[in-house]
């Protein structure tokens, strides 16, 4: 049998390397492009709202027009926040998981920049697309996403630590 590399190469530690560093910031990189594949045509609101209007109406029947808009604006802001949210958390575990030496409040303050300048690309590439505008206001409830996901994160990470040195 023919062998393209040494076994040396094959049994070196870098292969494991870039498999661990895959395995800590590949789950963020796969959420940042689900957040591109929301900014795009097919999740603008134009093309959104025609879709949950009418399901909208069928959940509350004596809701106006006006307050089926006002649902659907204000579930389009929960989703900035939410994919944030999210964002900040895979974030905050891919900086744990490679940068464990790093204080705990320099984690949390890459994990909020990061998101936030996504969030700012993010709207950036909104304004090339024609059916969506690009908003100063996403970005903001997009860093507060990230600032709560960060947070939680932090929290939850020091109570289970303290669990564990406590032995319950």
């Amino acid at each position: 049998m023919i062998r393209f590399t040494s076994p040396t190469v094959m049994n070196s530690p870098e292969p494991r390397r870039w498999r661990a560093i895959a395995l800590s910031w590949g789950p963020a990189v796969i959420w940042m492009a689900v957040i591109f594949l929301f900014s795009t045509d097919y999740f603008s609101s134009a093309n959104a709202t025609p879709l949950f209007a009418p399901i909208l109406s069928r959940l509350f029947p004596d809701a106006s027009a006006a307050h089926i808009e006002q649902i659907i604006a204000l579930t389009r802001k929960l989703g900035h926040y939410s994919e944030y949210f999210i964002l900040a958390i895979l974030l905050m575990r891919a900086l744990n998981t490679e940068h464990s030496r790093l204080p705990a409040t320099r984690r949390l303050i890459w994990s909020i920049a990061l998101a936030t300048l996504y969030a700012a690309s993010d709207e950036w590439h909104q304004a090339f697309v024609p059916s969506r505008t690009a908003s100063p206001v996403d970005v903001m409830i997009d860093s507060f996403g990230a600032i709560c996901g960060s947070l939680w994160f932090h929290a939850r990470k020091r109570r289970n630590s303290s669990r564990k040195l406590s032995g319950t």
